[in-house]
């Protein structure tokens, strides 16, 4: 009858089976997570992204831009509120503080710009006409279950639907369903931004 092998012993196995992992690997596992700690702490204020990046050798800066790039890529977001729209501002500085072609990078922030814009303007209408059609449809599906039950007494004005879990949760789904195609072009902006040098 075969031995058993230990957790241990069949991690080892699929490790030798792997091979070492090449200097580039040891050097992303290692540096990526650091460049992702000083975007952190440049989007707190606490530290100099730039100044930070110059205390890295030439072979694994590149490492630890991709990492801080990253994260500064995550914070940039539809300005739903000012703690976002500051947010914003301060990751795009950082991205374009990290890029060699700040012309490039301009010109998607420029398309960026017009997605937040149209965000604040004309999307803040199509929520509040979203909001205001889905209410006066939760109120006449709410009237209706009323009246049956209660053999046609009028229900209008008894129940305030916005109060209502079942009412907030379409609200969210709906807002989320609006929101989508803001973050789809944002995203498209974001693998530009990622492709550019």
């Amino acid at each position: 009858m075969d031995e058993m092998k230990s957790a241990y012993e069949i991690a080892m196995e699929k490790a030798e089976r792997l091979g070492r992992p090449s200097e580039e690997d040891v050097n992303k596992w290692k540096y990526v997570p650091q460049g992702q700690e000083i975007a952190l702490g440049y989007l707190k204020n606490e530290r100099n992204l730039v100044a930070e990046l110059g205390n890295y050798d030439e072979d694994v800066r590149r490492h630890v831009i991709a990492g801080a790039q990253e994260i500064l890529l995550r914070n940039i977001d539809i300005p739903r509120n000012d703690s976002v729209k500051k947010s914003n501002k301060r990751a795009m500085e950082g991205i374009k503080a990290l890029k060699s072609d700040k012309a490039g990078i301009e010109n998607v922030y420029s398309k960026m710009r017009r997605i937040f814009e149209h965000y604040e303007q004309q999307g803040e209408q199509q929520r509040k006409q979203a909001y205001e059609d889905l209410k006066m449809d939760f109120e006449q599906r709410l009237e209706q279950a009323l009246r049956q039950q209660q053999m046609g007494v009028p229900a209008r004005g008894m129940v305030n639907v916005e109060a209502q879990p079942q009412f907030q949760e379409e609200w969210r789904r709906t807002l989320l369903q609006l929101d989508s195609q803001y973050h789809k072009l944002l995203d498209e902006y974001k693998q530009e931004i990622l492709a550019s040098p």
